[in-house]
């Protein structure tokens, strides 16, 4: 159930005509990069004799050219299925926008040149390219840039076709062209809290300043990496997003970068959310205020609701909804913005339900959803079943609220979490009740929002049983929660087998920053693999006398690690993360793992116990190591009980070591023994 999603350029789908923000992530945060191709920019070869850029439109099996929107199979054995960037290479070569630098390989990790960026530019804006009779295959292009005043002397960088593009240049060439489509950029920022700003070279000082200052590049907080390269995968997403700004009437087959709630990524074709809100028909819309009581609503029409709020404020006071057939188009459309729920509020609705039965057996049939801000949903009583794929017990997504108290929700789907959050996140507040996941990658709370829960049972029969993913939190108190994580089902068993996972896909769906997980009171249970797991994100993680039992002997209690990078979670060898843990009259059982690219700062404090061990492991992508991997600070009042040697940075003791005959070293050698 977890996502999906890019980093090193966050472009939503209308980036080329409006002003949302483009993140460059750090070294931390970039997918992986891959060689150029060996040929340099001479296009390869086809069997056919034909020459190609890696830019022309591709031929289709029976000879045809693509047309329209389709989100098509492709032939590239080198974008996997689950990768972040799937969605976005399948939507362009169904385009008819791109090919591969060869019939079957796509090169996504590779470099991008000037050219090829111009030629994307070039089709975005509405252009076909003409038949080559001599020439380069992009002097077309580059003539109808220069006389758009895209390419340009920028004030003595020289455009070079052939030649990689930095970010930087990037950043000129996308100045250029949002002039040239009638931005204001005026707005220019003082670049004063990027450590890097000093090597923005002269020529690209004003774009980044004027990227900057109009929101559309934010950087990852620090750095804005200027000089660093860009990717295919990466520039696919630039090329996707022209399209959908010049023709957006066309954007029906999704341009966003691959979601759901899957750690892996979606499954190919039928996802991509549009740029625009999206949410499809309605069987029964309510649009005046006012109480409906033991009504019944439904639907088996595809992409329709059995009910829909929009806009007004409204009491359903023991209604049956019943969503029980109707397929999905687009499943981003509904994890995003409703399309196919069974009851969708809306358009800054205000929704009381109370003792209401809903019922959704429909793929991408959530069952309560709440999109957009000013939308509220206050539920209550009310009994909430769903039994198919990406089909979420109560969703939230685009600022949303919902007020949960007393329910019982079940969901039997793959990627359909009990308490489900998506792209825009919102605000969540649940208050007793049962919520249960049945399928794979279905955690009983996925979040990418601020998501608070008392008084609950959470229950992941067969997932993870919490995910946080990027800028998002998860608080609960006095809530017993318990997970099941398949070791072989599941798209992120093969690289790691959790309880609780906090991590950063880099798809788009979540802001990146820090991640928030708080517990108080109430227990945690894993039946398989690791009780935590954070990858690839900042987290601050505070557990307050929590009952925490770990079924797995063989696995850690918290493990603080890079990833293989397979599903887009940043870059292989630097996408480690940075964890502040602090345990407050709480006990702990197992052992932790840190990795060399990699930090824990863990603190206990106010009678809190722990029994295992810490140590620092290589990073298994051979990253280059931080400082600081493993700080450890024992309050005056706790202990730590060793079961095995162990290595950290740095140790501050106040406390209690029992060191039971093991020792600890520290980074600079020193060996801690009793």
């Amino acid at each position: 159930m977890l996502k999906k999603k890019i980093t090193t350029l966050l472009i939503t789908a209308a980036l080329l005509t409006s002003v949302m923000p483009v993140a460059f992530a750090d070294t931390t945060e970039q997918p992986p990069q891959m060689p150029t191709q060996s040929q340099g920019e001479q296009p390869p070869a086809k069997p056919d004799g034909d020459q190609s850029d890696g830019e022309q439109p591709p031929q289709m099996p029976n000879g045809e050219q693509p047309q329209g929107d389709m989100n098509v199979s492709i032939p590239f054995t080198d974008v996997a299925s689950d990768a972040w960037y799937y969605n976005v290479v399948s939507q362009a070569y169904g385009k008819g926008l791109i090919s591969g630098m060869s019939d079957t390989e796509f090169s996504p990790e590779s470099s991008v040149t000037g050219a090829q960026l111009i030629m994307m530019l070039y089709r975005a804006d509405g252009n076909t390219v003409s038949e080559q009779t001599s020439g380069n295959w992009y002097d077309e292009a580059v003539d109808w840039a220069k006389e758009k005043s895209i390419i340009s002397d920028n004030n003595g960088w020289t455009f070079d076709a052939n030649a990689d593009l930095t970010r930087e240049q990037m950043m000129v060439l996308l100045y250029n062209y949002l002039q040239y489509k009638g931005n204001d950029l005026s707005a220019l920022d003082d670049l004063s809290s990027y450590t890097d700003s000093s090597e923005i070279s002269a020529y690209a000082e004003n774009a980044v300043k004027a990227l900057v200052g109009k929101g559309i590049i934010e950087g990852d907080g620090e750095t804005l990496r200027p000089l660093s390269s860009l990717t295919r995968a990466e520039t696919a997403v630039i090329l996707i997003n022209a399209v959908d700004s010049v023709n957006p009437s066309t954007n029906q087959g999704g341009m966003q970068p691959p979601s759901g709630n899957m750690p892996g990524g979606n499954a190919p074709g039928g996802f991509g959310g549009s740029g625009t809100v999206t949410q499809g028909t309605s069987a029964t819309t309510i649009t005046e205020d006012g109480t409906y009581s033991s009504t019944s609503y439904s639907s088996t029409g595809d992409d329709e609701n059995a009910l829909r709020v929009d806009g007004a404020t409204v009491t359903l006071d023991s209604v049956t909804v019943d969503k029980s057939a109707g397929s999905s188009s687009n499943t981003e459309d509904g994890d995003f913005y409703g399309q196919n729920a069974a009851l969708l509020a809306t358009n800054g609705a205000n929704v009381t339900i109370k003792n209401a039965t809903v019922n959704s057996s429909a793929q991408n049939g959530n069952g309560i959803f709440s999109y957009g801000a000013g939308t509220t949903v206050n539920v209550s009583d009310s009994t909430i079943t769903t039994t198919a794929d990406n089909s979420g017990g109560i969703q939230t997504t685009g600022g949303g609220t919902t007020n949960a108290t007393n329910l019982t929700v079940n969901t039997s789907g793959n990627s359909a979490a009990a308490i489900r959050s998506d792209r825009g996140g919102g605000t969540v507040v649940v208050d007793k009740g049962t919520y249960t996941s049945n399928g794979y990658n279905s955690p009983s709370v996925y979040s990418t929002a601020d998501i608070t829960i008392s008084n609950a049972t959470l229950t992941a029969n067969n997932s993870e049983a919490l995910v946080i993913e990027g800028k998002n939190s998860i608080k609960l108190n006095n809530c017993d929660v318990s997970g099941n994580m398949s070791s072989t089902e599941g798209s992120s068993s093969d690289e790691n087998v959790h309880n609780v996972m906090i991590y950063q896909s880099m798809s788009g769906d979540a802001e990146v920053g820090t991640s928030e997980f708080d517990m108080t009171g109430g227990s945690l249970t894993g039946n398989n693999g690791d009780m935590f797991y954070i990858t690839n994100t900042h987290s601050i993680i505070n557990l307050s006398n929590v009952d925490i039992t770990n079924k797995d002997a063989d696995s850690c209690l918290m493990r603080v690690t890079g990833n293989s990078a397979a599903r887009g979670w940043g870059k292989a060898g630097a996408n480690g993360a940075q964890v502040e843990f602090t345990a407050s009259n709480q006990t702990l059982n197992g052992d932790i793992a840190v990795d060399t690219v990699s930090t824990l700062n863990m603190t206990l404090t106010d009678s809190s116990d722990f029994t295992g061990t810490i140590n620092i492991i290589d990073n298994a992508q051979n990253g280059t190591a931080v400082d600081n991997n493993a700080v450890v600070t024992i309050d005056a009042g706790s202990s730590w009980t060793l079961t095995g040697d162990c290595t950290v940075t740095s140790l501050e003791n106040n406390g209690t070591i029992n060191f039971n005959g093991h020792t600890i070293t520290l980074a600079d050698g020193t060996v801690l023994s009793k």
